[in-house]
């Protein structure tokens, strides 16, 4: 059983839930705060109650905001559930948490690093099913020749776009 919090952020309301093992989920704002928590409770089967955050938890909290708000900060701290995973995707999740803000990799990129460059398809199914948005930062990740790729937050490819913005990745073409 695990438990959850929203919290709210420069860009929106924000979930995060959590077990013994770790962090088991992260959701970006949708629309509302009630979208975001129904996201956040599909994404976990129900098996979720409301709970205050132990203080490893509420330091990624604090950590999210800061980050969410233009300040740098290195969310590797936070302690992932993965049981879940597949052990590929494990991979990428870790290469991926070395990316800093402002700074990005291509799909291959990530692949090539997970030893197996022919991966890079792979990745982009590690990045649309990531349960972790900002603390596994999937928003770093572009296609190739930096294209954009996809996002599955809510706004897409918007979404993604803001949050390298606000993260200060200077070279990218913003839709607004």
């Amino acid at each position: 059983m695990s438990a959850y919090t929203l919290f709210a952020t420069a860009v929106g309301t924000c979930g995060i839930a959590w077990g013994t093992a770790g962090i088991v989920g992260v959701q970006l704002p949708e629309c509302n705060p009630s979208a975001t928590l129904s996201r956040l409770l599909r994404k976990l089967g129900g098996d979720a109650s409301p709970g205050l955050p132990p203080s490893d938890v509420q330091r990624t909290i604090d950590d999210m905001t800061a980050l969410l708000a233009g300040e740098h900060r290195d969310l590797r701290h936070a302690r992932l559930d993965l049981t879940a995973i597949p052990e590929f995707f494990q991979r990428v999740y870790a290469i991926v948490r070395q990316i800093p803000p402002g700074q990005t990799l291509s799909y291959g990129e990530v692949a090539t690093r997970c030893a197996d460059p022919a991966a890079a398809r792979t990745v982009g199914q590690a990045m649309a099913r990531n349960p972790f948005p900002i603390i596994v930062p999937c928003h770093r990740v572009l296609a190739a020749h930096g294209k954009n790729g996809g996002f599955s937050a809510h706004g897409g490819v918007s979404t993604k776009l803001r949050l390298l913005a606000i993260e200060g990745a200077g070279t990218l073409s913003l839709p607004w």
